[in-house]
């Protein structure tokens, strides 16, 4: 009986195993893509782990609170104008990223309660609207206040934004190391894969929470979930303000990583993406988000080998890439609210709550709204 238990401790379960290997293949994952596609397919990974984060803070407010959002990239822009405010020869200031990132999410929350406080009797079509009015209000404000003291640098954006750095080492450098070149793209990838890791640490805490279940009685019955004695107010201003310190946390990085920022980069169109990675990955499933995140921003790049491949078949490109990939797009969101209005990778929960209200076919999204 006690050797029996001794091999039993001896040998890892499978579970952790499967981990670990999973773990190695995400270290080795850069080094292979550069070898094998190139380094911008590596720097394109960089930019999917930033939109893993940006919708894992979008699904608190969608998925798990049930919150129409269409002006989450709002708080991406606060985040990465923390950073570049600070961290630029814009006002002179060159503070650490230590400080900037916590900075950065802790701005990025107190918006998210600047926002939610007034939107807290709205659902629906009105509370998107407001939530849109919102995201396109802080573009305008970043475009607009380089007058009459130029403080955002107005649509020229900021620039020479210092890289994360730590001691003497800055990510923007490249180092070789045991015979190995690490790229800027390499270094990035390392602490964007951190900071994804603790996001979908934090978002399956909060999921199996008592906040995380407050948000999701909220979301299927907000009359029923307060007769129970949960204050909804303040529940829903928390899930506006924990989602909106993911955006502010990725967007400080975001600063960090282009060097560059302008209130171009923060439009109503991101925000739309963002919302259709919650959606096509699986609303209210972390693993669905995560899922919605890296085929929305892959895929498009993908598609930008269609034009020489059009040339060598053709002879001529007939259709754009650009145009061909907001056309895959508008007909993949119409394919999937039509057959899967859950998503690719469904909450489990989510799906069978669906399916009981007859809402499975339908494609409604959280507060009403189709």
């Amino acid at each position: 009986m006690r050797s029996a238990a001794l091999q039993l401790v001896s040998k890892p379960p499978a579970r952790w195993i499967t981990l670990a290997l999973v773990g190695l293949a995400l270290l080795a994952l850069p080094f292979v893509v550069d070898a094998v596609l190139g380094r911008a397919w590596v720097r394109i990974i960089d930019v999917a782990l930033l939109f893993i984060m940006l919708a894992l803070g979008l699904n608190v407010v969608v998925g798990f609170a049930g919150l129409l959002d269409l002006g989450y990239i709002a708080f991406f822009a606060v985040g990465a104008y923390c950073y570049a405010l600070l961290a630029s020869p814009q006002f002179d200031i060159h503070w650490s990223f230590l400080v900037l990132l916590p900075l950065g999410a802790f701005v990025a929350a107190i918006f998210g309660i600047l926002l939610g406080a007034p939107t807290l009797r709205l659902r629906g079509d009105y509370l998107a609207i407001v939530t849109l009015g919102f995201g396109e209000i802080i573009r305008i404000f970043l475009n607009n206040l380089n007058r009459p003291i130029n403080i955002t640098n107005g649509p020229q954006g900021i620039t020479l934004i210092d890289p994360l750095q730590l001691g003497g080492v800055a990510l923007s450098k490249t180092y070789t190391i045991a015979g190995f070149t690490i790229a800027p793209v390499h270094s990035y990838y390392y602490v964007f894969l951190a900071c994804a890791v603790f996001s979908i640490f934090l978002s399956l805490r909060l999921e199996d929470s008592r906040i995380g279940r407050a948000w999701i009685a909220i979301r299927e019955d907000e009359l029923a979930a307060s007769a129970m004695g949960i204050n909804t107010r303040d529940v829903k201003l928390l899930a506006f303000a924990m989602g909106a310190t993911f955006g502010g946390l990725s967007g400080g990085l975001f600063a960090a990583f282009q060097g560059f920022v302008s209130p171009e980069s923060f439009t109503l169109l991101d925000s739309i993406m963002v919302l259709c990675m919650v959606v096509l990955g699986g609303m209210g499933n972390v693993g669905g988000v995560v899922l919605g995140a890296v085929l929305l921003t892959a895929l498009p790049e993908a598609l930008r080998y269609t034009a020489p491949l059009q040339q060598q078949w053709f002879g001529t490109v007939y259709l754009d890439p650009s145009d061909l990939r907001m056309l895959l797009f508008g007909l993949a969101l119409v394919l999937m609210m039509l057959f899967r209005p859950a998503g690719l990778w469904p909450s489990t929960t989510r799906r069978r709550e669906l399916a009981g209200e007859g809402r499975l076919d339908t494609g409604e999204l959280p507060g009403g709204a189709r």
